[in-house]
């Protein structure tokens, strides 16, 4: 007979509460980008959803996480960036002379001196003294070559070595420049999703377009300059060995050496040399502090390799000026008094807290592997999102609107307890659009209109078949039973082939196309769940009440 056992009922009722429960902070609070007041409290904090409600007095106890809101709703910051791979080039030529000189020097009986000479961006130019030596040489070299690490590049190396006179000429090839462009568009993408992330800001889209350039938008941010500022710095951190202090900035360098200025010291340069000893790559965390004297600093740790390089090296050089170089300026370049082997120290100059906290979180993120430049910016303001969810609003109590009055003319009491399930449906897919940390866009929203339109499908259904075993005279609660139990097969095949496309259209699709299959996929759940099982509960407590002899559906 028509029978839920007690165990089913509060299972039922627990994941409609619990549903509910999350979707209740994006009813009861509203978003405090309205609010100056909170808005200043999160910007100084760092946006979070925990944040959010407790400048908005949501109780803590409660689940606090709100339906994130894309570029289209939120407002924020467009950029499309192109990633300049060709400086990755360079950097790997750099890295590649001391191994090569090292080879060479146990070869100088036959190749003499060894010496590096300008050469074209991208490639590394050595020049011997014993040209006779050159086939040597040129072994000696394309020893050092290693595979591609690539699909497409399997079974190439890495370099090609040729000769010209007395110059050995090395260059990427091909199939390695090919594989080093996709690791430095991935390295990119990370590192700008790990310091959009530092700073709180929720669900960014940061996407590949193209071969060399990348898309960045993040709702939420004040401007396309903020958003620059954030992750348009290369925060490219060495350590390099002074050679001199400078007050010309077009003295020559000598060679292997180069000019960089001070970044606090108005007219003061630096001549270093040009390898670097430790890098920022080899840090493990940045953090911002204050120096003895209460000014902002940054504070560094390196990982144990980096350590080891850093403390040989002030070991070796008490006394001598090391410069600390972010970005081609020199930060600060103190003189080393004794060695430090911890691998930690700090970074002073003359910052502000907020420019101390933003390097830290730079340096803490990683460098970018190449410079970017920004072909597009756009800075989209909360207007057009206040408008669209206005009128996403209007829409949704017009869709839900009719189909309350039509349930209730068409199906009597039994379409009101349909309309008290829809209810609890809207209810559920914003709990699970919180709870998921998804995103709502203005494509999301018409999901979710399509889904209060189709959510009403299986209890009509049900309510047809019901009409349907009424005529056997069966009597109503066998009516009731037999009506769940045969349309449930429809409603599963209607609803498994709806939800198999929102499916397809997420994981084929991108940014809008995938904010309304994430919508209908959840809405789609919601309403079998609320059809077959709370729409069935709310007439099985009702029938109970009532024991009616007839009922009409």
């Amino acid at each position: 007979m028509l029978q839920i056992p007690l165990w089913k009922r509060v299972v039922i009722l627990g994941l409609v509460v619990f549903g509910l429960l999350f979707a209740m902070p994006n009813l009861f609070y509203p978003r405090v980008e309205s609010h100056n007041d909170a808005v200043a409290e999160i910007e100084r904090m760092g946006a979070t959803p925990e944040r959010e409600a407790a400048a908005a007095g949501w109780p803590s106890w409660l689940p606090a996480t709100l339906v994130n809101l894309g570029l289209d709703l939120r407002g924020g910051a467009h950029l499309l960036a192109e990633v300049q791979v060709e400086d990755v080039y360079v950097d790997r030529m750099n890295g590649y002379w001391p191994e090569i000189r090292d080879a060479l020097r146990s070869e100088r009986d036959t190749v003499g001196t060894i010496r590096r000479v300008d050469a074209p961006a991208g490639e590394l130019h050595i020049r011997i003294s014993q040209a006779d030596g050159m086939a040597r040489a040129l072994e000696v070299v394309r020893g050092l070559a290693r595979p591609v690490v690539s699909l497409s590049g399997a079974g190439s190396s890495d370099i090609e070595v040729a000769g010209d006179g007395d110059t050995i000429i090395v260059q990427l090839t091909d199939a390695e420049k090919e594989a080093t462009d996709n690791r430095t568009i991935q390295q990119s993408l990370e590192i700008i999703r790990r310091r959009v992330d530092e700073v709180g800001t929720r669900e960014p889209t940061i996407q590949r377009q193209g071969t060399d350039r990348i898309l960045i938008q993040v709702p939420g941010i004040g401007s396309a300059e903020e958003l620059k500022a954030l992750i348009g710095t290369t925060a490219k951190l060495t350590f390099q060995p002074v050679v001199r202090r400078i007050t010309n900035g077009d003295e020559e360098p000598g060679a292997r050496n180069v000019i960089l200025p001070s970044m606090d010291e108005e007219g003061v340069f630096y001549v270093l040399e040009d390898t670097a000893v430790v890098t920022g790559e080899e840090l493990n965390d940045s953090q911002p502090a204050f120096d003895q004297n209460g000014q902002p600093a940054v504070t560094f740790r390196f990982n144990p390799s980096g350590a080891r390089k850093f403390g040989q090296y002030t070991a070796e050089n008490v006394g001598s000026l090391f410069a600390i170089v972010l970005d081609n300026e020199v930060i600060s370049a103190p003189q080393i008094r004794e060695a430090i082997p911890s691998g930690s120290g700090q970074i002073t100059g003359n910052f502000t807290v907020e420019e101390s906290t933003q390097l830290s979180v730079l340096l803490r993120a990683g460098a970018l592997p190449a410079e970017m430049t920004f072909l597009e910016e756009r800075t989209i303001g909360p207007e057009l999102g206040a408008d669209s969810i206005a009128a996403g609003r209007i829409a949704c109590i017009v869709a839900f609107v009719a189909v309350l009055v039509f349930m209730g003319l068409s199906y009597g009491w039994f379409g009101l307890l349909a309309n008290v399930a829809l209810l609890m449906n809207v209810g559920l897919i914003f709990g699970l659009l919180s709870m998921i940390g998804a995103t709502l866009t203005l494509p999301g929203i018409a999901g979710i209109v399509l889904t209060i339109g189709m959510a009403v499908d299986a209890n009509v259904l049900v309510f047809e078949r019901i009409r349907e075993e009424l005529k056997t005279a069966r009597g109503p609660s066998r009516a009731i039973e037999l009506g769940y139990e045969k349309a449930l097969s429809a409603i599963l095949d209607a609803n498994i082939t709806t939800f198999i496309t929102a499916v397809i259209l997420f994981v084929m699709g991108s940014g809008p196309v995938r904010g309304f299959a994430v919508t209908l996929g959840l809405g789609i759940v919601t309403s079998v769940f609320t059809a077959i099982f709370v729409t069935r509960l709310l007439i099985v407590i009702w029938f109970e009440r009532r024991r009616p002899k007839t009922i009409e559906v």
